[in-house]
């Protein structure tokens, strides 16, 4: 079945690409647009088969209805002679893992019950043809699935508890009976039709009273809410489960459970006989009065008590194994002392009871295993990276950010020393190798690529795999960002970028937008943005600038900021735009001036600290830090952006937000913001900023999106991030452009038949 359904698929993307030059033509393109979003095809998690010859990995699109993304297990040969297609007939399928002869690929598979999902469960596909098969059914899914090296097991966690599993067994058996009731009290296939109807119903199974799980929320942490997670549920915890590998649909396994207690473990991880499996946890109640720590656990792989190995005073984002099994490398941050922010490094540490971790780049300035970020990275099961080692244990993969750029090094595995895999102007998602390393896969993308496959070759040469959004793309026409530095007021040089339209003449003025990143920890560069690109394609030019803070530039450039957030930053920003402005094609009344997270602080600082902006609009913003340092899902408990707390110094809390300063405010501001957002919850931000200007008189408008959290921009809804871009334009139009927005009037005009203009929308 999957051989002819990938065939299929195999001609009809072929017919597509040979269809595209016709549908547009070199004179027939055409600007970018807020829906094409709809369009966007995204690759996640990629997976490169043991042989090398094929690429597993998830395609990600927009649903039918745009309300969420559909994600399917597409494959690609490595010799590039060949076009993707599809494995898998899911529409929420992910995480595609190899088994290691390459003859079954596990991967993640959820579903949907009377329209509600559920969640994902294991999946089996075998390679040489058939259909494939779900091996496990936990109450709350399976996921970060491993192979032993073996082949035989599988290791994988689960948030499944006791009391979910004897109420899922309660409920099969209930309802097995309810099916035996109803057979023995069934008419005979030639009873009377009036017997028929004299027959009752079989009994009706209900939830007892004393079954009830309570949604009331008790809350004795700190931290007891995640922004795209929502409430933590402790009674929950997440541990390590093994199950056989299955060979067919026909085998009835039963996962086993590996751990226990009421600590999280992550990264389980197979040791190379076998016979232990790794893991890391944190078995601190409260973990947010102490600086991060990991621990890293052994267990046996049938079961038994865990012994930890090491405790490392980081907190460890990504860990792997050596081929020979004596080594951890590592990608952490020192915390020692405490910063706003700390680079991440490469670390490496002997597989053995209190060893400690060796900074290898501890003299390479940059940051390891982070890079730069854009708006449209996968928005579902993008999978994330883990250093990966030479065969011969002497070197070690890894990206890197420097400069406004993400690529990939080879890390010398003893002095560190680092060799560029992959050069350019680019930003390199993610990375997998064969166990060998004889062939290398990356997903990288660009200012005009949304991002792709590329097979990497041995001096570096980066040939394309992938080009799933070839169709749409050629019908666009994109512009190449303008990068540019300046000097700011204490000679420190700023990297910046210019988005100009397509069709730009620097005989013409134009309208400016100044954009600028949250984090504050984060950087822009070389990576697509649909944001930029569209606001462009509006007519408009965009400056996206690093100011200090940013990451990629090194150590002392981004924890500059620390207890000065905002600060220095904004003068770094509006050197920028006076850099800008020397060119001559930017009309100076018509400045714009947008952000999210910490660019949406930054946005409310730069208005209460100048007028020369004609609009703004801060998304996901922080007006407040006393109130934000009260209500966010994270906690300041440690002196990173703070010396204390508010109540030990509320002058300092007071003098660096923005609402502080909110009487000097004329500039027109809208405020976006996600309902459910609790990394900068709407109260703490722009709900204070749009009514106290409200009170001011100064024209705000708030638009607010149900449902959506943090994320909105990057992973929201579909529909709603296209209507965010919509409104972001939309009110530089209304007061860059002039243009005519009834919506965002308090009293619309009247229309001549005597009723109000409907709010504009772009739904159907």
């Amino acid at each position: 079945m999957f051989a002819n359904l990938s065939s299929r698929y195999c001609i009809l993307f072929a017919a597509l690409l040979l269809l595209a030059p016709i549908a547009a033509g070199a004179g027939d393109k055409r600007p970018i647009t807020e829906k094409d979003l709809f369009d966007f095809v995204w690759v996640g998690d990629p997976q490169i088969s043991p042989d090398g010859s094929r690429v597993a990995f998830v395609r990600v699109s927009v649903n039918e209805k745009k309300l969420g993304y559909d994600t399917a297990i597409w494959i690609v040969p490595t010799a590039g002679n060949d076009q993707p297609h599809r494995l898998t007939n899911g529409t929420h399928d992910s995480s595609p893992r190899w088994s290691p002869d390459g003859r079954f690929l596990m991967f993640a598979r959820a579903t949907e019950k009377d329209g509600k999902p559920e969640p994902a469960q294991l999946a089996m596909l075998p390679m040489n043809g058939g259909d494939a098969w779900t091996f496990t059914d936990l109450p709350k899914g399976a996921g970060s699935p491993r192979w032993s090296p073996d082949g035989k097991t599988i290791a994988f966690t689960s948030t499944s508890n006791p009391e979910d599993l004897a109420k899922q067994q309660k409920k099969k058996e209930a309802e097995e009976a309810a099916k035996k009731a109803a057979a023995a009290v069934s008419p005979a296939p030639n009873a009377s039709a009036s017997a028929a109807a004299a027959v009752s119903p079989g009994p009706k199974t209900a939830e007892a009273p004393d079954e009830h799980e309570s949604d009331v929320l008790i809350v004795t942490h700190a931290i007891y809410r995640e922004n795209d997670e929502g409430n933590i549920d402790f009674k929950r915890p997440e541990h390590i489960w093994t199950i056989p590998a299955p060979k067919s649909a026909d085998e009835k396994l039963q996962p086993k459970q590996i751990t226990s207690g009421r600590f999280d473990e992550s990264n389980p991880m197979w040791s190379i006989d076998g016979a232990q499996l790794y893991f890391t946890s944190d078995r601190v109640d409260e973990p947010y009065y102490d600086l991060p720590r990991t621990e890293i656990y052994s267990v046996p792989a049938h079961g038994g008590e865990p012994a930890k190995l090491a405790s490392i005073d980081m907190g460890v984002n990504a860990l792997s194994l050596s081929p020979d099994g004596k080594q951890f490398a590592l990608i952490a941050s020192q915390n020692h002392p405490v910063n706003s922010y700390t680079q991440p490094d490469l670390w490496v540490m002997d597989v053995a009871k209190d060893a400690k971790p060796r900074n290898l780049t501890q003299q390479f300035d940059y940051d390891v295993g982070e890079g730069v970020f854009g708006d449209q990275e996968t928005p579902r099961a993008g999978g994330s990276n883990r250093p990966i080692w030479s065969a011969d244990g002497k070197s070690i993969l890894e990206i890197f950010g420097k400069e406004g750029r993400t690529n990939l090094g080879r890390f010398d595995a003893t002095s560190g020393a680092v060799t560029e895999v992959t050069k350019g102007d680019q930003a390199v998602l993610s990375f997998r190798a064969t166990p060998d390393e004889s062939k290398i896969v990356c997903l990288i993308s660009t200012p005009t690529r949304l991002g792709d496959l590329f097979l990497i070759g041995a001096n570096g040469e980066q040939k394309q795999l992938t080009d799933l959004n070839h169709h749409l793309w050629s019908q666009l026409t994109l512009s190449e960002p303008e990068e540019i530095s300046y000097k700011s007021f204490d000679g420190k040089t700023i990297q910046a970028w210019i988005q100009k339209p397509a069709n730009f003449d620097p005989h013409k003025k134009y309208p400016l937008i100044l954009n600028i990143h949250g984090g504050p920890h984060a950087a822009y560069g070389y990576i697509f943005e649909h944001e930029f690109q569209w606001m462009a394609a509006k007519g408009y030019v965009v400056l996206y600038p690093n100011p200090r803070g940013s990451t990629t530039y090194g150590q002392e450039f981004g924890n500059v900021i620390q207890y000065h957030y905002p600060g220095d930053d904004y003068q770094d920003l509006m050197r920028g735009v006076d850099e800008v402005l020397k060119h001559g094609y930017i009309d100076d009344h018509k400045l714009g001036v947008t952000g999210g997270s910490g660019g949406g602080l930054l946005t409310n600082w730069v208005v209460t600290h100048t007028q020369r902006f004609a609009a703004g609009v801060a998304q996901r913003d922080i007006a407040s830090w006393e109130h934000w340092w009260y209500t966010a899902d994270f906690t300041l408990f440690q002196p990173t952006w703070f010396k204390g707390p508010p109540f030990d110094d509320r002058a300092e809390f007071e003098a660096r937000s923005p609402i502080t300063y909110i009487k000097n405010v004329k500039t027109p501001m809208m405020f976006v913001l996600g309902d459910d957002d609790t990394r900068t919850p709407p109260g703490a931000g722009g709900e204070e900023m749009f009514r106290a200007l409200k009170f001011l008189r100064v024209p705000a408008v708030m638009v607010k999106f149900p449902g959506e959290n943090h994320e909105l921009s990057r992973s929201g809804q579909p529909w709603h991030r296209v209507e965010r871009l919509e409104h972001i334009v939309g009110w530089f139009n209304k007061w860059l452009m002039g243009a005519t927005k009834p919506e965002y009037d308090v009293a619309p005009e009247v229309s001549a038949k005597g009723s109000t203009p409907p709010a504009q929308s772009t739904r159907p």
